[in-house]
This record gives C-alpha cells, sequence and structure tokens, in this order.
C-alpha cells in the first residue's frame, strides 16, 4: 500500500529541501569566499620583503581572516541575538557610583596603567592630523591635559602610572612627534600601533588593496575592540605584566571626563572583578550609544549595529535601556592574559558599509571594546556621573569646553562654582561651524555663557570679543544674509533673524 502525502506535508517537504538547498549554496559560497581570500591574503603578505616586516604583517593579516571567516560564517547562518530573550541588567550587575568605597589605598595606584585610545583623525570637525592634537582649552591639546593629570597623580602620590598611546596607522607618525615635547615629564610614555585591516569590496568579497604598501584609503583600523590583539602582538601586554601592572584604565582620548578614580580602582580591587564598564545614564544625546544588557544571565554590550531594524526606537527609548556605555573601561591584565592565551576573544562583529572616494562600495569588519565584558569574571557595569563623560567630537562641544562653564585644575576639567545648574547648557552650532578652521574664524572669542540654557546658531554667523549669552539664544541667518554679533554685545532669551530684527523669548 502507498502512503500518499497530503498538500500540506508536500508544501512542508518542499519547505525544508529549499532550506538545505539555500544552505547548502550559502556553504558554498561561503567557502568559494573563504579560499579566494586566503589566496588574497597570501599574496599581500608576500609583497613585503623585509621578514622581520613580513612576520608581523603575516600575524594581523591572519587576525583579520579569522574575523573574516567568522563574519561569513554568521552571514550564512543569519546568526543574531534573539530579541525577546535581551532583559535590562539585574542589580547586581550596574553598581551605583555612590556605593563605591571613599576611601582608597594609594598602593593600588602603583599597579595601574592608563591607556589612551588615539587612533582617530578628526576628519568630521576638518582635521587632517592625530585629533589629540587638539587644543581644547587654554592652549592646551587632550594629549596635553592627560599628561598633565598623570604626572600631577604621579607627583602627589609618588607612584609610577604609565601612559600608553594605541595609535592607529593615521595617527602613529603624528604621536611620535608630538609625544617628544614630554621628554622631561614625570610619566613614561609607550605608544604601539593597532592592527590595519584590508577594506573589503562589497560585490567581490576581495581585499581593496593590491599589496602591503597600496594606499592608505584602501585600509582601516577595525575599531577600538581591536586593543586586545593589538596588546597582545605589540608585547605591551607582556611589558606591562613584567612590570608589576594589573590593572589598565582604557577610554577615548577626546573624552575629558575619564580621568583616573581611585574609588572604581579601589572597588576593583575589593570585588576582585575582572572587567568594569563605566556607563551612565542616557540622554536624548546618547540614544544610539551601546548599552549593557542581561543577556540568558550574561552581562554583555549591545551595539546599535547589531540591532535588528523593527526593533531601534525601542533601543533608542529610555524606558528599557537607562544607561549607555561610556567606553571608559577597567581591565585586570592577569585576566586578559588568559582570556587571550586560553579562551580567545571572540568581540561581536559590526559590519559597517562604506562608500571611498572614488565611488566603491566597501564594507570594513569592526569591534567594540565594551564587548570583551562577557568574557571576564565578576564583569559589571558602574553607573558612574556624567562629567566621567565629556567627549569632543564636534565643534558644538568644543565651544562648550572651551567657555567659562569650565577651568582646569592640574590637567582636569572642573565646572565653574558660579554656575547655577549642574547640567551643562545644550549646544547646537550649524553646518557653516563644523569645521575647525571655521569655528575659529567666526569666534574672535568664545563667548561668556555661565549663565546659558540653550543655543542655536544657524547661517553665516560671526561673534564678536566679550559677548554674553543667557538663558535660550537663537541666531538664524537665513541664506544670502550674514549676521554679525557685535563686540560686547549680551544676548539674553533672545531670538535673532536674518533681518537682524531681535525678538524676545
Amino acid at each position: 500500500m502507498v502512503a500518499i502525502a497530503s498538500m500540506g506535508q508536500f508544501s512542508d517537504i518542499f519547505r525544508s529541501l529549499r532550506s538545505k538547498r539555500k544552505q547548502h549554496f550559502k556553504s558554498a559560497t561561503t567557502g568559494v569566499a573563504t579560499k579566494n581570500m586566503r589566496n588574497e591574503l597570501n599574496r599581500l603578505v608576500n609583497s613585503v620583503s623585509d621578514p622581520e616586516t613580513k612576520k608581523a604583517f603575516d600575524t594581523e593579516m591572519q587576525s583579520f581572516f579569522y574575523l573574516f571567516t567568522r563574519y561569513l560564517a554568521e552571514k550564512a547562518q543569519s546568526k543574531e541575538l534573539d530579541w525577546d530573550r535581551i532583559k535590562s541588567p539585574a542589580a547586581d550587575q550596574i553598581v551605583p557610583y555612590d556605593d563605591l568605597p571613599t576611601k582608597s589605598d594609594v598602593h593600588a595606584l602603583n599597579k595601574l596603567a592608563v591607556l589612551k585610545v588615539n587612533g582617530g583623525l578628526g576628519t568630521s570637525m576638518g582635521m587632517t592630523g592625530a585629533k589629540s592634537a587638539l587644543e581644547v582649552k587654554d592652549d592646551m591639546t587632550f594629549l596635553d591635559l592627560t599628561v598633565r593629570q598623570i604626572e600631577h597623580l604621579n607627583t602627589t602620590h609618588r607612584v609610577d602610572v604609565p601612559l600608553i598611546l594605541m595609535t592607529s596607522f593615521n595617527t602613529h607618525e603624528d604621536t611620535l612627534r608630538i609625544i617628544k615635547k614630554y621628554a622631561n615629564q614625570q610619566l613614561r610614555i609607550t605608544t604601539f600601533n593597532q592592527s590595519r585591516y584590508p577594506r573589503i569590496d562589497k560585490e567581490t568579497l576581495l581585499p581593496l588593496p593590491g599589496s602591503a604598501t597600496d594606499n592608505k584609503s584602501k585600509w582601516y583600523p577595525p575599531g577600538h575592540g581591536d586593543l586586545y590583539n593589538a596588546l597582545m602582538h605589540s608585547g605591551v601586554l607582556d611589558q606591562l605584566l613584567a612590570e608589576g601592572k594589573e590593572y589598565l584604565f582604557v577610554s577615548n582620548s577626546d573624552n575629558l571626563g575619564a580621568v583616573v578614580d581611585q574609588r572604581i580602582l579601589q572597588h576593583m580591587v575589593d570585588a576582585n572583578a575582572e572587567f568594569i564598564m563605566e556607563v551612565t545614564d542616557k540622554t536624548k544625546a546618547d540614544v544610539k550609544g551601546g548599552t549593557l544588557i542581561d543577556y540568558e544571565g550574561n552581562v554583555q554590550l549591545l551595539e546599535i549595529a547589531q540591532v535588528p531594524s523593527e526593533h531601534t526606537e525601542e533601543f533608542k527609548s529610555v524606558r528599557k535601556f537607562k544607561i549607555f556605555n561610556t567606553n571608559n573601561l577597567w581591565v585586570n591584565l592577569k585576566a586578559l592574559k588568559r582570556v587571550m592565551e586560553n579562551e580567545g576573544m571572540e568581540l561581536e562583529i559590526i559590519v559597517n558599509p562604506k562608500v571611498t572616494e572614488d565611488g566603491a562600495s566597501v564594507v570594513q569588519l569592526e569591534t567594540a571594546a565594551g564587548a570583551a565584558i562577557r568574557h571576564f569574571k565578576n564583569a559589571r557595569g558602574i553607573n558612574v556621573p556624567r562629567n566621567r563623560f565629556l567627549p569632543v567630537k564636534s565643534c558644538s562641544d568644543l565651544l562648550l569646553i572651551k567657555s567659562d562653564i569650565y577651568s582646569l585644575e592640574h590637567g582636569q576639567l572642573v565646572i565653574n562654582p558660579n554656575r547655577m545648574f549642574g547640567t551643562t547648557p545644550v549646544i547646537k552650532l550649524g553646518d557653516h561651524f563644523k569645521k575647525i578652521a571655521q569655528f575659529q574664524k567666526r569666534f574672535k572669542k568664545i563667548p561668556k555663557i555661565i549663565e546659558l540654557d540653550h543655543l542655536t546658531v544657524t547661517g553665516d554667523v560671526y561673534f564678536g570679543r566679550n559677548v554674553t549669552l543667557r538663558g535660550t539664544v537663537i541666531v538664524v541667518a537665513n541664506e544670502g544674509q550674514r549676521i554679525d554679533i557685535p563686540d560686547g554685545c549680551v544676548l539674553e532669551n533672545r531670538l535673532l533673524s536674518g533681518n537682524l530684527t531681535m525678538t524676545e523669548l
């Protein structure tokens, strides 16, 4: 007797066959792409003649190849987070800053090293060199302020906290030139270069560069998640351990709030926490920032690039995800060595699509340093005050830092005691102020803004000397018009429009 399948069963069988065929096609395609990439990378390695350089470059290309094969495998399996399993972190996974010990053992500082991620060029602000060389306050650069902070720490407590700078191939030479001026300071500075990976042609899935010495535009630094790999391969991790260093404080060089905090360090020691991520309360300005989540009982980082498009708005809302990652990280160096040697540091891949200057669509595979949190024991977030997150990403940020809202104490920004509110003013400068050269030209002198709540400026606007801004000030120059705000002018709760009429708000 022959069993006849129902139409429903036929459709199930057909679906299953189609799924298997699709999976087989994906596997076959993945296999071809892997083989082709391997051949191209071998060719790139063989384009290097110096044996020592070749060996280091080969190690770098092996790390890239591993990332690439992981990317292909995850793409073939359509591997992504199950949104329904994502929860807000549990109470014990995030420690309030106020709960930290107020007294700290100064000896812990002797086991600390400070690392600044120093690979950025500041291209969004119109810069061509290392962003950390930008003068941000009292004629001092980002790097000057960091050096002054650590030097003060070392001399005050009679400790030896070294400064480590992770550069990229874009900023390495620039940084080496800049740090020569710190030769007589009371601190040791070590630099190492993060990896240089080939951009991937989106259509062919092959590397863009034709040789190891090909144009800079065909390569990219693979995000700050490369920190752990680069620390290991450069020998800096072993060097720090040999010096008796046990803790590493990592932050972006453009975050002026990221100073050494002994309370956080002491908590790390007391709690035997192998990894700490500083998080802070999310505002509307931070909706795209990565956040900590509880995923099947483990604390881990969720970046916006990992979020399915239908859940993007939920990710941005403050209801479910109340905190975001400041990228101030504290890492136990012995634990890092263990993870790198025994378990490997698999970080979630962030796919960053780009279009080159000549119009080619490319893919950059990047990782985030904070994603390492799930690899460590007793890892946690600490909810820190907002003043530990003061990044300068735009000229609007720069205006705030340069203003009388802040003063400097030993390289550290301190809010002016005459400021009536705990919050800083909201500043929105238009496209005419986007590049640093334009910004400098349009302000004869930075206005006094100690009593300012909100400033919006759009269009062709110039500020004279000794201008004072209070309350809410909006300045709008329409197309073809120019507004010059005269020396000594006081604007309080004013809307200044293109025909130079002043309206009280």
